[in-house]
């Protein structure tokens, strides 16, 4: 068999895969409970849930994951001392590796909600074992286990699901339909043709032709069917940076939290190529890079994940709140934290929905640079988001033409500036707006430019464009509950909401609003994740005020919307 020893194996293997001694096997024992299993027994199947983390308390079993050849590559073998599993098993997702027993093994089972209990309970084990999980999903995603994307390179349906699954840092591989022989192999044999693709393997197994985000999520585990009968504590919608500070804080404060987002974790923050002034990090961070720290925070906390899980109404009661979702589920809640950021603001470009996804893109991750590699792209926006991407895109294409209203001063912190003023291919065009795109099949080739103050229209050459135009609060959700905003549609908190509030509250009693979304917030993630934990003080004082009223006869489940 082939050996996946991916870079991250060859040079953290030790935190990968570390040995528990024997005094902390008897530690760690004590959350689960023993299981056994043969020789050639499956302690783990891909695509199935399993029983939770596994600790090796005597033999060995071999772990491998599937290529996309069919045949299987080993990753390593666990013996005594060693734990099975990955950051799927803190939340009870499947499996993304094979794991066989090579000899009669004794095993401890750990399930997810006794696992968060150890890694609260035994900080420095908690440590190491929350150490060796992240690395090792870490090393799957540089393995590309994990789904099979199969389709032509930079098509925009491609590059959406790729997308949807490097923002949920979620392993998987793609390979181009037009010139990867195991991929044509897998299109002939299951039939498919050219208007179903792209298509996507399972690790289960299961097939699926252009799904959408929700279809794949559901096939991948990423979120089951929700839970309509429990009562959590608090719903935050939007697990942006907002959101999942207030889910750290909120459920490491004892609250029953669900998180809910229509599509990944870490909203526009995630898809920050660098943020370079945020406390604590001299040299930088990738947006990715910290809200997936995050992410992997709130699961340890016991935060319940609703990704990808899209709010469409919230239901207001006397009791309590229901957040009606697009599957037609209901969860309830005691209260709501309205997290839901805002939508990308789109040019006003006659054609553009023919480039979107191809040519056009809303942030620049490493995907969108592999496609611009070498090339001349045009850049609209003049904001810090803006700034970043110009800064990351310039050292990945030839030449990146900022285009911008008013001056980068007025608009981008001065660190930013600085930068763009000293690269060399960059170019920055002042007073300009773009009013026309060019290009065929998707494939753009040219921008117009319309100078605003004389109107001279200019074209120049642009393989890629991204917009980073600002965007528009994502509130139109909250029609049927009466929450009051302001004239750009931005939700009103505190004073400003009425009487008595309490800080970042709505005009509705134990509704909540934080982050993007709230009007009069700060655009900056450090501001967001304030929000995030400011809220949750406002939480603990509403469920303190309602525990000491009496309850009322209404129901939720009897409110009525629109």
């Amino acid at each position: 068999m082939a050996n996946a020893q991916s870079p991250l194996i060859v040079t953290r293997a030790a935190q990968m895969f570390p040995r528990l001694s024997g005094d902390e096997i008897a530690r760690v024992s004590r959350f689960g409970e023993a299981r056994h299993y043969r020789a050639g027994d499956m302690v783990a199947r891909v695509g199935a849930v399993g029983a939770g983390l596994m600790l090796i308390v005597s033999g060995e079993v071999e772990v491998t994951q599937h290529t996309e050849t069919g045949n299987r590559a080993v990753i390593v073998t666990h013996q005594r001392g060693s734990f099975l599993g990955e950051l799927a098993q803190l939340s009870g997702r499947p499996f993304l590796v094979d794991a066989t027993a090579l000899t009669a093994v004794e095993a401890v089972a750990i399930p997810p909600e006794r696992l968060r209990a150890l890694l609260v309970a035994e900080a420095e084990l908690g440590e190491t074992i929350m150490r060796a999980l992240i690395l090792r999903r870490v090393g799957l995603i540089e393995a590309g286990a994990g789904p099979v994307v199969i389709g032509p390179e930079g098509d925009a349906d491609v590059l959406r699901l790729v997308n949807f699954l490097r923002r949920n840092g979620f392993p998987h591989q793609h390979l181009d339909s037009r010139s990867d022989g195991c991929a044509q192999t897998l299109v002939e044999r299951f039939h498919v043709s050219s208007n179903e693709l792209p298509i996507v393997l399972c690790p289960g197994g299961e097939l699926l032709r252009n799904p959408t985000e929700q279809q794949l999520g559901r096939c991948l585990g990423m979120t089951g069917a929700m839970d309509g009968e429990r009562l959590f504590d608090v719903i935050i919608v939007g697990a942006g940076p907002s959101g999942l500070a207030t889910a750290v804080y909120a459920a490491s404060e004892g609250l029953s939290v669900l998180a809910l987002d229509c599509r990944s974790f870490g909203g526009q923050a995630g898809a920050s190529a660098r943020i370079e002034n945020y406390l604590g990090f001299p040299t930088g961070i990738s947006g990715m890079a910290l809200m997936g720290r995050a992410f992997s925070q709130a699961q340890k906390f016991g935060v319940e994940i609703g990704i990808p899980q899209e709010a469409v109404a919230l239901e207001c009661g006397d009791d309590g709140f229901a957040v009606r979702l697009a599957t037609g589920e209901r969860v309830q809640a005691r209260t709501v934290v309205i997290a839901s950021g805002a939508r990308y603001r789109r040019l006003g470009v006659a054609g553009l929905e023919a480039f979107e996804g191809k040519s056009v893109h809303y942030w620049a991750s490493p995907l969108e640079a592999d496609l611009a590699a070498g090339q001349d792209v045009a850049l609209v926006g003049g904001g810090n988001s803006a700034g970043q991407a110009t800064v990351f895109l310039a050292g990945r294409t030839r030449r990146v033409t900022v285009v911008a209203r008013r001056p980068l001063t007025a608009t981008m912190s001065s660190y930013l500036v600085e930068r763009i003023e000293g690269l060399p291919n960059v170019d920055v065009v002042i007073g300009a707006e773009v009013t026309a795109l060019a290009g065929d099949g998707g494939e753009l080739e040219t921008v117009v430019l319309r100078d605003r103050a004389s109107g001279l229209e200019t074209r120049q050459p642009a393989r890629q464009l991204f917009s980073f135009i600002g965007a528009e609060p994502n509130t139109d959700w909250l029609s049927g509950c009466a929450i009051e905003l302001d004239p750009s549609r931005f939700v009103l908190t505190g004073s400003a909401a009425g009487t008595g509030r309490l800080p970042l509250e709505t005009s509705r009693r134990g509704v909540f609003a934080i982050g993007d979304v709230r009007s009069g917030s700060v655009k900056r993630v450090a501001a967001a994740v304030g929000d995030g934990a400011q809220v949750v003080a406002a939480i603990h004082a509403c469920l303190g005020a309602d525990a000491e009223r009496p309850a009322s006869p209404q129901r939720i489940a009897t409110a009525a919307v629109p």
